[in-house]
């Protein structure tokens, strides 16, 4: 099965986005954050990414 790029379930800040992107990668949620602070359009990224990216399926 492929690892697809979702929003996370168990590590959510805000939208999940960077907790998504750092399971898809298998880093630090953290390491995801620190990048997105020092990235110049940050804001916009994210917005997009958390509208875009879908949720990762409801798990027990």
């Amino acid at each position: 099965m492929q690892n697809k790029l979702r929003k996370s379930s168990r590590d959510r800040a805000i939208a999940g986005v960077c907790g998504g992107i750092a399971e898809f990668f298998g880093m630090s949620s953290f390491a995801v954050r620190l990048i997105f602070i020092f990235l110049p359009a940050n804001l916009i990224i994210y917005i997009i990414l958390a509208n875009a990216v879908p949720d990762s399926p409801p798990s027990l």
